[in-house]
């Protein structure tokens, strides 16, 4: 697992913990309710960098993050 998965797992986990009424620490920190839109955004930068390598690792061409087919218009004869 890499480390972005395993933070996208760990805040994935604290957003459930949150939604069920506890108060975690995480990061060194304690979290609660309060700190759910916190936990939230943290998700999804987390999200965005699994994509992104899973992207990578796919080898599909990408510009500025956004991946793109090429089309070619030759003639197939």
């Amino acid at each position: 697992m890499t480390t972005s998965a395993h933070m996208l797992a760990k805040y994935l986990d604290a957003e459930l913990a949150v939604l069920s009424g506890k108060t975690i620490t995480f990061q060194g920190r304690s979290m609660g309710m309060e700190n759910l839109q916190e936990i939230r955004a943290g998700r999804r930068e987390w999200e965005a960098r699994v994509a992104q390598e899973s992207r990578a690792a796919s080898g599909r061409p990408s510009i500025g993050g956004m991946s793109f087919s090429v089309a070619s218009f030759g003639d197939r004869r």
